[in-house]
C-alpha cells in the first residue's frame, strides 16, 4: 500500500466518509431526543415496553432469544437447544448428539445483541474456544443453509384487525472475488468493508492468507449475516405488498403478545417469502432496528426519518395497549432488566 492510501484507505475515514459506521450515539441522537419527548407524552420512560406485552421490556433489551423464539410456532423455527451455564465441552456435544444436530452449527449468547459471540461452529474445537468466551447461557441452533436471507419488519396497531410489514432488508455477506493474481490478504485488505474486519479475519483464515484466489472464485469470509460483522444490509423496500404483510398478519397472530419487531430469516425462494415458507432464526422486538436504513445509498436525513417514524409507531402500539388497561414496566423493573442486559454482555 502506498503512503497516500495508508491515509486515504485508513479505517477512519473509511467509516468517517459512510455514515453506517459511525458510533450509535451520534447516529441514534435524533432519535433519542425524540423517545425523550415521547417519554413525557407517556409519563414514563419505557413505555415501549407494552409495544410488545408479550416480550419482557417490549424486546428493547434484557430478553431471552430463546424464550421469544419459543412464541413462533415450531414449523417456522430450526432446531435450537438452550445451554445453561456453566457447561463443559463434553455436555455440550452430548446435547447435540441428543437432538440429532450436526455440525456445523451456530452458537450464540441467549442475551445479546449486534452479533455479540454468533459463531458458526464447526468442530469439538470451535466449542472448546467458545465456552473460554461465553459467560451467560446460549443458544446452540440448526444452521439455515437457504440462499436468501432477510430482516422483515412487522407492525399491528392493537385495535386493528390487520399489519403491515414496514421494512425488508437484503443481506449480502462479506466476500471477496479472486483475479487469479492477488492474495487473499490483499483482497481483503483491497476491500474497504473487508478490510474494517480485519483483526477478525486474518485469525479467522490463517494459514490460508498468502493463497492467490483463482480468478471469479468467491470466498465468503462471513457467514453471519450481521452489520457489524461487515455484512451488507440492503434495501429490499420494493418487495412489499399486500401478500407480504398478510403472510406476516398470519404469523405474527399466532405470536401471543407481539405487535411490533424484526423478523431476522432465510427462505429459499422470493415466492417461498411471500408464502410462508420461510425458516425464522430470530424475532426481535422493538429493539430491532429496520435495518434497510443501512443500505449506502441511504443518507443519514432519511435514515433518521424512518428512525423518528419508528419510535412514533412504537408509541402508537404501546399507547393503543395503555388505553385497554395494561401497565408499564416500572423504572425499578427497567433497570433489572437493563443491569441483567449489561451483565450479559461483559
Amino acid at each position: 500500500m502506498r503512503p497516500w492510501e495508508k491515509i486515504t484507505r485508513s479505517n477512519f475515514l473509511i467509516k468517517l466518509k459512510s455514515w453506517e459506521y459511525w458510533p450509535f450515539g451520534i447516529v441514534q441522537f435524533p432519535a433519542i431526543m425524540y423517545w425523550l419527548w415521547l417519554s413525557l407524552r407517556a409519563r414514563s420512560l419505557v413505555f415501549f415496553s407494552l409495544s410488545n406485552p408479550g416480550i419482557p421490556m417490549g424486546g428493547m433489551f434484557g430478553e431471552s432469544k430463546y424464550e421469544v423464539l419459543k412464541k413462533v410456532p415450531p414449523e417456522f423455527i430450526p432446531r435450537t437447544l438452550l445451554i445453561e451455564m456453566p457447561a463443559t465441552m463434553p455436555e455440550v456435544a452430548a446435547r447435540i448428539s441428543e437432538a440429532g444436530l450436526t455440525l456445523p452449527l451456530i452458537f450464540k449468547p441467549d442475551i445479546g445483541e449486534r452479533g455479540y459471540l454468533v459463531k458458526r461452529i464447526r468442530n469439538a474445537c470451535d466449542i472448546t474456544e467458545y465456552l473460554k468466551k461465553i459467560r451467560g447461557n446460549f443458544l446452540i441452533q440448526e444452521l439455515v443453509q437457504l440462499p436468501l436471507e432477510f430482516g422483515v419488519f412487522y407492525m399491528r396497531i392493537p385495535t386493528a384487525t390487520q399489519g403491515i410489514v414496514t421494512s425488508v432488508t437484503g443481506k449480502e455477506m462479506l466476500s471477496v472475488t479472486g483475479d487469479g493474481k492477488a492474495s487473499l490478504k490483499q483482497l481483503i485488505l483491497g476491500k474497504d468493508r473487508a478490510k474494517l474486519q480485519w483483526e477478525k479475519l486474518k485469525a479467522s483464515f490463517a494459514g490460508r492468507l498468502d493463497w492467490i484466489v483463482p480468478a471469479g472464485e468467491k470466498v465468503e469470509l462471513v457467514s453471519i449475516g450481521n452489520h457489524a460483522m461487515g455484512t451488507r444490509f440492503i434495501n429490499e423496500n420494493h418487495l412489499i405488498n399486500e401478500q407480504l404483510s398478510r403472510t406476516f398478519d398470519r404469523i405474527s397472530g399466532e405470536i401471543p403478545g407481539f405487535y411490533f419487531g424484526r423478523y431476522d430469516l432465510r427462505c429459499a425462494t422470493l415466492k417461498d417469502l411471500y408464502e410462508g415458507n420461510i425458516r425464522i432464526m430470530e424475532l426481535n422486538g422493538c429493539g430491532a432496528e429496520p435495518a434497510h436504513i443501512y443500505d449506502s445509498t441511504f443518507s443519514l436525513f432519511e435514515a433518521v426519518k424512518v428512525q423518528v417514524l419508528h419510535w412514533r409507531n412504537i408509541f402508537r402500539i404501546a399507547r393503543a395497549n395503555r388505553e385497554q388497561g395494561m401497565k408499564y414496566v416500572s423504572h425499578r423493573e427497567a433497570l433489572d432488566y437493563y443491569r441483567k442486559f449489561k451483565s450479559a454482555l461483559k
